[in-house]
C-alpha cells in the first residue's frame, strides 16, 4: 500500500513532536506541527514558509485579511508579516497535522534563472491556494527521506530544490518568485528585519537599518511598510512583545523581568502596549494561561 502524505506526517510528527505540538526534523527548515484541539490565537513575526495542511483546518490573519485554509491547502508566507493563527478544527481522533518548509531565497534565485523565470510585479505576501500534486508529492519524498537517517546529508539538498522547483512551476511561482530578486525590495527589507530580529532588544537607529538595506531612509519607510505592513519601530516592538509573552507563558518569568528581558524600560510602558496587542495585561494573560493548562499549538 502507498504511503500518503497525511500517514508520512503522522508517523514522524507521533514519535517526534514535542509537547507543543511540534516536530523539527534534520532538514533544516523542515517542520511538522500536530494539534489535538483548536488552539488559542498565535501572534508571530512570520518568515517566508509553505505550509501544506494534510489534516483539520486552520485560520491565519494578517491586518484586515482573513485566510481559512483546511485539509489539502498551502499557505504561503512570502515576507517578514505579522500573523495572527490559530486551530480551528482538530481533535484527539482527528488531530490537526501540517507540513512547514522555510523558502529559501537564495535557492528560489538559482532556479528563477535556470527556468527563466520574468520578473513579475509584488503581489500579496500571505495567500492560500490548493497544494499543488507536485509539491505534494516532492514534500512525501522528503517525509520519507527521515526514514533512513544515513540518506539525509546526502539527498535532502536536492529534494528541497525540488520541491522549491514545483513551488516555483505551479499556482504560488508568481508570489514566490519575487523572493529571488536579490535586488528587489522584498530582499532588501529582509536584510534589515535579520537585524531587527538579532537585536530586538537593542536601540537600532533607523538610518542603520535603511544603509543594510542599500536605501535612503525615506525610501526604506516606504518599502518596509510596504513590504511588512509595519512601521521598523512597529515591527521591533512586536518581536519584543512576542518574546516577552514567550518568556512569561513558556518560561514562568515574572512579567517585569521579561520587560527588561527584552528592551523595555518602563514596565507600565510594556503593560500598555502589551495589553493593546494581546488583549490582556500581562498577569491576567499568565492567569488565563495557567487556567487552561498546556494547549498544543
Amino acid at each position: 500500500m502507498t504511503e500518503t502524505l497525511l500517514e508520512a506526517v503522522r508517523r514522524y510528527t507521533e514519535t517526534h513532536a514535542d509537547l507543543s505540538g511540534l516536530a523539527r526534523t534534520p532538514i533544516p527548515g523542515l517542520a511538522t506541527i500536530r494539534a489535538t484541539m483548536p488552539s488559542d490565537m498565535q501572534y508571530a513575526i512570520s518568515k517566508p514558509l509553505v505550509a501544506l495542511v494534510v489534516q483539520g483546518a486552520k485560520r491565519v490573519t494578517m491586518g484586515d485579511d482573513v485566510f481559512d485554509f483546511s485539509a489539502g491547502d498551502s499557505l504561503l508566507i512570502t515576507a517578514d508579516v505579522p500573523t495572527v493563527s490559530e486551530i480551528t478544527a482538530a481533535s484527539v481522533g482527528r488531530p490537526y497535522y501540517s507540513l512547514v518548509l522555510d523558502l529559501d531565497p537564495a535557492l528560489i534565485a538559482e532556479l528563477s534563472v535556470e527556468m527563466k523565470l520574468a520578473r513579475v510585479a509584488d503581489g500579496a505576501t500571505v495567500r492560500v491556494e490548493p497544494t499543488d500534486t507536485e509539491v505534494a508529492d516532492a514534500a512525501l519524498r522528503l517525509m520519507r527521506l527521515l526514514d533512513r537517517p544515513a540518506s539525509v546529508p546526502v539527498l535532502q539538498a536536492q529534494l528541497v530544490r525540488e520541491m522549491h522547483y514545483w513551488l516555483l512551476a505551479g499556482r504560488h511561482g508568481t508570489a514566490i518568485r519575487r523572493l529571488g530578486w536579490p535586488d528587489g525590495h522584498v530582499r532588501r527589507v529582509a536584510r534589515a528585519v535579520a537585524v531587527l530580529r538579532a537585536e530586538f532588544a537593542e536601540t537600532v537607529p533607523v538610518e542603520r537599518l535603511a544603509a543594510v538595506a542599500g536605501m535612503s531612509p525615506s525610501s526604506f519607510h516606504q518599502h518596509f511598510r510596504a513590504v511588512t505592513s509595519l512601521s521598523p519601530l512597529q515591527f521591533q516592538k512586536q518581536l519584543r512583545l512576542i518574546e516577552a509573552r514567550r518568556l512569561m507563558l513558556a518560561e514562568g518569568v515574572p512579567a517585569s523581568h521579561a520587560a527588561f528581558a527584552v528592551g523595555y524600560e518602563s514596565v507600565p510602558q510594556f503593560t500598555r502596549e502589551y495589553g493593546r496587542m494581546f488583549g490582556l495585561s500581562p498577569v491576567r494573560d499568565m492567569k488565563a494561561a495557567r487556567d487552561r493548562g498546556p494547549v498544543a499549538a
